[in-house]
């Protein structure tokens, strides 16, 4: 009997632990999710004339990583500086989450007078009860007058390149050339040497210091038509980063670069006369450097006597190698001679400096 009972029991105590388990150890409460939207990390401000625009992408998930359900209000304020307090700069606006939100902020006439200077934009994404995770990445621009616009933009093609000339109007800054390639696009040719193809549209930058502004484009092509705008760019660095603020294009001013220029003029021309074995044969050997024009398709050799005039003394085809043998010399006569390069376009330069050699008395 005792022993039955204590079976009993023991039955009764195994199934209490059981219940006990089930119930489990009750954990620590949990605070309430507050439904804030994660702040926006990719704000991005550019400056037009008198407006910014601001771009940013809206969040899919609050900060308890949960789906956003429903629009989001969104608050835009401008701050002007570091201490100073974020104005809104137009009404509350609502966004679907994961959108691409925009907005245009026109400047009022404070900002868009005086010197260059920083102000930055932000955005607030907020909860139905007006509650926020906190403002945005800063997005900054510069406020103040625009640079003043380029005048007198004039292009002329030299051999170094495309050549480009403006007034300066006492503006110190700096000026964004834009150029874009009017000559329709060749067909792309393809394997390890064709050329590389030239981009449509490019930017260069100009520092300029002098009175009278100028640039040198050297990377234009022979054979292509361009057209070019100008524009000044006031630059102020603002934590170590540089913030441009863009005056108006100019005009735009086209120009053909056209290959009409002749190579550079030989150098270091030499006549060394000599004779041969039996002492009847003569002639004077020229060498001259060669020239690095990589257009170059050869060389002139032009030949006096005192008071003569220049009588070509080399083959119809022009010479390939920087050097000449004449053979067609008299004993006992002096003889001046000049070389000249040409491209493969026919350009010729200018006769070398002369170099004056006599043939010897047999």
């Amino acid at each position: 009997m005792i022993s039955s009972a204590r079976a009993g029991w023991a039955v009764v105590g195994l199934n209490l632990a059981f219940l006990l388990a089930g119930c489990g150890t009750p954990g620590a409460p949990q605070p309430p999710s507050l439904n804030l939207p994660d702040a926006v990390g990719d704000l991005a401000a550019i400056r037009a004339g008198n407006q910014v625009t601001l771009t940013w992408t809206m969040p899919k998930r609050n900060t308890d990583r949960t789906v956003i359900n429903g629009d989001v209000p969104v608050r835009i304020c401008r701050r002007e500086s570091d201490a100073g307090v974020c104005d809104p700069t137009g009404p509350e606006q609502m966004a679907a989450p994961g959108a691409s939100g925009s907005f245009t902020d026109t400047l009022p006439t404070a900002l868009t007078s005086g010197s260059p200077r920083a102000i930055s934009y932000f955005v607030e994404l907020r909860n139905r009860k007006g509650r926020s995770a906190g403002l945005s990445n800063a997005a900054t621009v510069l406020a103040g007058a625009a640079p003043g616009p380029i005048e007198g933009l004039k292009v002329e093609i030299r051999k170094q390149g495309a050549v480009l000339s403006w007034s300066s109007n006492g503006e110190n800054t700096a000026v964004r050339l834009e150029r874009k390639v009017l000559t329709p696009a060749p067909k792309t040719e393809h394997g390890p040497l064709a050329p590389v193809p030239e981009l449509q549209k490019q930017n260069f930058l100009v520092e300029t210091t002098d009175d009278q502004g100028h640039a040198i484009d050297k990377t234009v092509r022979f054979g292509e038509s361009y057209e070019y705008r100008a524009q000044r760019v006031a630059r102020v660095e603002v934590n170590g980063k540089k913030l441009e603020l863009d005056g108006a294009f100019s005009g735009a001013v086209q120009v053909e670069v056209k290959d009409v220029f002749p190579p550079a003029i030989p150098a270091g021309l030499v006549a060394v006369a000599s004779t041969g074995e039996n002492g009847a044969t003569h002639s004077i050997d020229l060498s001259w450097q060669p020239d690095a024009d990589p257009d170059v398709a050869g060389y002139i050799v032009y030949r006096r006597e005192e008071g003569s005039e220049w009588k070509r003394v080399s083959a119809g085809t022009p010479a390939v190698e920087p050097a000449f043998r004449d053979s067609e010399v008299l004993a006992g006569h002096t003889y001046q001679y000049a070389v000249s390069a040409v491209d493969k376009g026919g350009h010729e330069s200018t006769k070398s400096a002369e170099a004056q050699e006599m043939v010897p008395q047999q």
